[in-house]
């Protein structure tokens, strides 16, 4: 037993860099310590619970997903050597990148005292107010795309363009519900993305409430003719996204004929929270929307007391033909190898609620500010830097999609790509995807961001979500580590707007992805890459 706890800290140290104790808990009524819970890393995973396990029988409790290149001899090689150092670089290559922390210092100081001090957060707040929501499809969106396309030509940044791409075109139209019975109240409610319309006078029917899809199954013959409303337990946003995205779909194969989902969120004030749904073909196209939480759990508690609910909703939503947007680009053209390639990114679209602040435009401006701070500072590094505002990420990731397929050729020339998607708040560091020998590289260069607490490093199979297209052709991943507890309850909704952005912390991120992606394109050293998959 002793040993297997034994394989399951090193295993999180291989992950991490380092013991992480602290990330673990243990618990069990008949002795501590029977139970592993790995929250960082396993955050779809059920508690495990440790039995008598061969060593042989091992890595069956590592999910595939997990399992990076080397990971397997990396772990034996511990087990047998407890002593071996899961990082070994050369002292060449750490003499290097220490080398870095004098101008690391230098664009910290400009960005925290200098000319470029809260510049991120006023050229954000003005590009959101100006444009607020800029949807996939829409003239607002192709309209601030040329606003960032001048301003990046005024910030005399390289190669500033815009690359053509086909991205869908929804349109909400007007929406409403409301409950007829037991009671009247107007409902607050958003359409979901892709989802189509319903007849000009509604649809008015019984409800009834589900908790999960195997629930909905149970009570198939239930649902039959019914609007189906799903008061799913928020878990974590990668499990329980699942019912907005195919929801709909689950509730018309039953016979329902509407889907009302519980927003992805772990809070609320009567605020519903939008997002893209699917639909599968030869199975009926039903409206959806999402609902918010305090409406889904009164419905529920309707439904316990043998109340009867009905509920009218009117959705005018329908999808439009393909349009032409444009992903975004511009350079640091390097001074050595200016084929080879650093991106940094975020994406500038964004739904039709809220100013689309935090969800994507912190991302956004912090990749275009960095690269400005750099050419500020006359700092032109060994390899290429590139920001892509990635076009069309919310309607299911167009605009990287067709990038990737029209640069396919030159993939062997992207020696990492960062993306922020997951907020801009106070920044910890960077969440890493490669391999382990590229990870230690890059938790060497996070030590240079110790002068503003910004060094924490996470390796995780998936990070980003339009750099997951690189990722999987072997390309290292960066994803912003940010304080970022506060994100869900904003996501999506109305309340995505300037107003949960800090000046401070946009600095502080616009310093982390100035710091960490020219460090990556100067070093002497590539990372090394995954095995294509």
């Amino acid at each position: 037993m002793a040993k297997i706890y034994k394989f399951l800290f090193i295993f999180c140290a291989i992950l991490t860099h380092h013991y992480c104790y602290s990330s673990i808990t243990l618990q069990n009524s008949r002795r501590p310590g029977s139970l592993l819970l790995l929250k960082n890393f396993f955050p779809t995973e059920d508690e495990i619970e440790i039995q008598q396990i061969e060593s042989n029988k091992i890595f069956d409790y590592i999910p595939t997903k997990l399992r990076h290149e080397n990971l397997e001899k990396k772990i034996l090689l511990k087990l047998t050597d407890p002593a071996q150092p899961l990082c070994s670089l050369s002292e060449s290559l750490k003499i290097e990148i220490a080398s870095y922390q004098n101008l690391t210092n230098q664009i910290i100081q400009e960005i925290l005292v200098g000319s470029f001090k809260g510049r991120t957060y006023d050229n954000l707040s003005y590009f959101v107010d100006k444009f607020g929501p800029r949807v996939s499809g829409t003239q607002n969106l192709e309209d601030s795309i040329d606003f960032m396309i001048d301003k990046m030509k005024q910030d005399d940044l390289q190669n500033v363009h815009g690359e053509e791409v086909l991205v869908p075109h929804w349109v909400r139209g007007q929406e409403s519900a409301e409950l007829i019975l037991p009671r009247r109240k107007k409902l607050t409610i958003l359409g979901l993305g892709f989802s189509v319309g319903t007849p000009t006078d509604g649809i008015e029917a019984e409800v009834i409430v589900v908790k999960n899809f195997t629930e909905l199954t149970k009570r198939a013959n239930d649902a039959k003719g019914k609007i189906v409303v799903f008061n799913e337990d928020y878990i974590g946003y990668g499990p329980t996204v699942e019912y907005r995205g195919s929801g709909a779909v689950e509730v018309a194969k039953v016979g329902g004929v509407a889907a009302l989902i519980r927003s992805i969120t772990p809070y609320s004030i009567n605020s519903p929270h939008t997002g893209m749904m699917s639909y599968e073909v030869n199975v009926t196209e039903i409206p959806a929307a999402c609902i918010t939480i305090e409406d889904a759990q009164m419905f529920e508690r309707m439904q316990a007391r043998g109340w009867k609910i009905v509920i009218n909703l009117k959705m005018e939503a329908k999808n439009n033909p393909l349009v032409t947007s444009r992903n975004v680009i511009a350079e640091l053209t390097g001074r050595e190898k200016p084929d080879e390639v650093v991106v940094v990114s975020g994406h500038i679209d964004s739904w039709d609620v809220g100013q689309g602040a935090m969800d994507d435009g912190g991302g956004a401006l912090i990749s275009v500010e960095a690269l400005a701070l750099l050419r500020h500072l006359n700092l032109v590094p060994r390899r290429t830097l590139r920001a892509i505002l990635w076009t069309a990420e919310e309607p299911g990731l167009w605009g990287v999609q067709d990038y990737v397929k029209k640069h396919e050729h030159e993939i062997e020339n992207f020696k990492a790509v960062f993306e922020s998607d997951i907020g801009t708040f106070r920044p910890l560091g960077l969440d890493f995807s490669g391999t382990f020998e590229a990870g230690c590289i890059v938790e060497e260069v996070l030590k240079l961001l110790k002068p503003i607490n910004a060094t924490s490093f996470r390796s995780i199979p998936e990070v980003g979500s339009d750099i997951g297209y690189f990722i999987q052709k072997g390309v290292p991943g960066f994803s912003l580590n940010n304080e970022n507890s506060q994100y869900f309850n904003f996501h999506h909704s109305e309340g995505d707007m300037m107003t949960v952005e800090n000046s401070d912390e946009l600095d502080l991120c616009t310093a982390v992805w100035a710091v960490s992606s020219y460090v990556i394109a100067d070093l002497s050293v590539t990372l090394p890459r995954l095995t294509q998959k």
